[in-house]
C-alpha cells in the first residue's frame, strides 16, 4: 500500500519550506492540495502528478489523498504554514480511520504567526494567543468570548483570517472587543502576503489598527501592554517590569523591597527563602 504525508509548505516561497518538507515533496508521486497551494509549489515540482479541490471541499480533497495512496502511491496533502495549525492534518487523521492500511506522517511547517512575527520583528517574546476571526467553523459568540478573554488576561495575540469580502468588518469588530481591555495606544503589527509576492508589513497602534483594511492573506499581531515599538519594529519584552521600570525575576514577581522572590515568590516575614513547600527550616 502507499504512504500519505500531510505538509506544512510555510508561508509560500519555497525558500521558507523545511529542509524536511522539501524533501518529502521530492521523493512523494502525487501532490495534493487546494488550487492556491498547488500553484505555489508546481514550478519547483515539476515531474509531480498535482490534484486540486476548491475552497471548501477539505474532506474530498482528503479523501482524494487516500485513494491515491490506495493505489499504492506515496501521498503529500500539502497545507500552508504548519499542518497542524487550522491545517490538514487533523482532517486527514479523521478520514485515515477508513484506510487503516495506510500510514499517515504529519511534516511540520512554519506557520504564519512565527512567520509574520519574524517579519515585524519580536511580538511573540512572552505568552501570545492564537485566534482565528473566520466564523465558518466556529460561531462568532465563541470568538468573541476568546478575544474577550485573551485580552483580559494581557496576552500578545495572533489574529489569523481576520477579514474576506463576506466579512468586512470582522476585523473592527474584534478590535472594539480588545479594547474592553487595550489601551488605544497598545503597539499592534500587521503582515501580508507573508513570503509571496507584494510581502510586506507594518507597525500601527490598536486604535489605527481598528480602521485598517486587510485580507485573507494578512496576519494581525495585537500586543500586551508591555510590547513596544523599536526602530520600527515590533517588540515585546520576554517578561513583565515592575512600577521602577527594573526587569522582574523570571517568576514575575518582586517582594515589596524591590528584592527578587523564590522561585515560588514567596519569603518570611524576616526576608529569608522559604523552601518550595512555603516553609523555611528553623
Amino acid at each position: 500500500m502507499g504512504k500519505v504525508y500531510v505538509v506544512g509548505i510555510g508561508p509560500g516561497a519555497y525558500e521558507q519550506m523545511t529542509i524536511r518538507a522539501a524533501q518529502c515533496l521530492k521523493t512523494c508521486d502525487v501532490i495534493v492540495g487546494y488550487t492556491v497551494y498547488v500553484d505555489l509549489v508546481k514550478e519547483h515540482f515539476p515531474d509531480k502528478e498535482f490534484l486540486t479541490t476548491p475552497m471548501r471541499k477539505e474532506r474530498e480533497r482528503c479523501v482524494l489523498a487516500f485513494e491515491e495512496a490506495s493505489k499504492g502511491k506515496t501521498v503529500a496533502m500539502i497545507c500552508s504554514g504548519d499542518a497542524g495549525v487550522y491545517g490538514m492534518s487533523g482532517l486527514m487523521l479523521e478520514v485515515g480511520e477508513n484506510y487503516p492500511s495506510i500510514a499517515v506522517d504529519v511534516i511540520p511547517g512554519v506557520t504564519a504567526a512565527l512567520s509574520g512575527a519574524a517579519l515585524l520583528g519580536a511580538p511573540l517574546i512572552h505568552d501570545f494567543a492564537v485566534i482565528s476571526l473566520s466564523d465558518l467553523l466556529t460561531p462568532w459568540e465563541k470568538i468573541e468570548r476568546r478575544l474577550l478573554a485573551a485580552a483580559e488576561a494581557d496576552f500578545v495575540i495572533c489574529l489569523y483570517n481576520p477579514s474576506s469580502r463576506k466579512r468586512s468588518d470582522y476585523l473592527r469588530r474584534a478590535c472594539d472587543l480588545l479594547l474592553r481591555y487595550k489601551a488605544e495606544d497598545t503597539v499592534c503589527g500587521i503582515a501580508g502576503s507573508i513570503g509571496r509576492e507584494g510581502e510586506g508589513m507594518r507597525v500601527l497602534s490598536l486604535k489605527e489598527l481598528r480602521d485598517t483594511q486587510v485580507d485573507m492573506f494578512t496576519t494581525v499581531f495585537v500586543g500586551n501592554s508591555q510590547t513596544v515599538m523599536l526602530g520600527g519594529r515590533m517588540v515585546t519584552p520576554r517578561g513583565y517590569r515592575s512600577k521602577d521600570g527594573k526587569e522582574m525575576t523570571s517568576g514575575g514577581y518582586r517582594s515589596e523591597d524591590g528584592k527578587e522572590m523564590t522561585s515560588g515568590g514567596y519569603r518570611s516575614d524576616d526576608g529569608k527563602e522559604l523552601t518550595p513547600g512555603g516553609r523555611r527550616d528553623e
